[in-house]
């Protein structure tokens, strides 16, 4: 079992700062508006950029960069909305592209109950960017996200709704799409994938199903109804992060994983709850959910960058 204090492996890339104490709230951070598209098979989205584009850009000033680096280590973010596929079956999501420094390398991320659209997914797709990578955000739930002002009495049937063999079939659609792109540019590289609660549980199912074919390396941020069983199935490296105190992710169940899987590794933070690597409340999570990111950055570097 590893524990925040455990020094990150690798640290050459900057480190982006969130406050939310003393500084405006996340809902106060203007909003990413994505510029729109209807998916063409015949045009590419994954590119290479060097320097500016006509896409919309995020600038990362929106975020504090550490004193000692250079603000020139992550200057742009392009912003898409996609729509891939066709019909009922189609599935909207961001992609967040990376202009300076882009490593060429693709991950999708799995949003928690409250979706694509929701701020604090944004902004860490936006971050994970800001590190190279090109991230693909796809709507789980087809426009019907769970919202904070609906009563708690309807979530498990709102999550019933959210069948798993449908969600790992748009994921598996939206990593085939990327995988397509990066295979037009002449890339061959294996994605990553990451998720966060509801998210965070998916990427267990969707690592036991493809067997090292789409994705090279997996990252579980307090992942919910998870079934460790299925980690036996598991053939890559997968990084479980979570709180002690959570007990929407029990710590035993985690275990469990590390013990059917030796490519699985545990991270567990002291005192901390549900939520809080992407959605920090207090200057304590701010700092917890800092050394979660970093140990999460140098595991994508290690799985997706040095291994292939």
């Amino acid at each position: 079992m590893g524990w925040s204090s455990a020094p990150p492996v690798f640290s050459a890339w900057p480190v982006y700062k969130q406050h939310y104490r003393g500084r405006p709230p996340v809902s106060s951070v203007p909003q990413l508006h994505l510029s729109r598209c209807k998916f063409d098979p015949g045009r590419h989205w994954i590119s290479f950029p060097k320097g500016k584009t006509n896409k919309f850009e995020v600038s990362c000033s929106q975020v504090e960069v550490e004193e000692s680096l250079s603000d020139e280590a992550c200057e742009l973010v392009n912003g898409t909305e996609l729509i891939i596929g066709e019909g009922d079956e189609s599935i909207s999501a961001h992609l967040f592209q990376a202009v300076k420094n882009n490593n060429a390398t693709g991950i999708l991320l799995l949003s928690d109950i409250y979706g694509f659209e929701e701020s604090s997914t944004k902004d860490f797709a936006y971050r994970v960017a800001c590190n190279g990578y090109n991230v693909l955000v796809p709507d789980l739930f087809h426009g019907d996200p769970w919202t904070k002002d609906k009563p708690m009495s309807y979530i498990e049937q709102w999550l019933a709704k959210q069948n798993r063999q449908r969600v790992a079939k748009d994921v598996f659609a939206s990593a085939k799409w990327m995988m397509n792109e990066f295979a037009a540019v002449g890339i061959s590289k294996k994605l990553g994938i990451i998720g966060f609660c509801f998210g965070g549980g998916r990427v267990v199912d969707i690592l036991s199903h493809d067997q090292d074919t789409c994705f090279g390396v997996g990252v579980s941020f307090y992942g919910t109804r998870i079934e460790s069983s299925a980690a036996s199935n598991i053939k890559v490296p997968l990084l479980l992060i979570a709180g002690d105190s959570d007990p929407l992710c029990p710590i035993d169940v985690l275990e469990d994983i590390e013990k059917r899987n030796k490519e699985s590794k545990m991270v567990v933070f002291r005192g901390r709850d549900h939520g809080f690597a992407h959605r920090p409340q207090t200057p304590e999570e701010d700092e917890d959910a800092e050394e979660a990111f970093k140990i999460m950055r140098d595991w994508l570097h290690d799985g997706l960058l040095v291994q292939n």
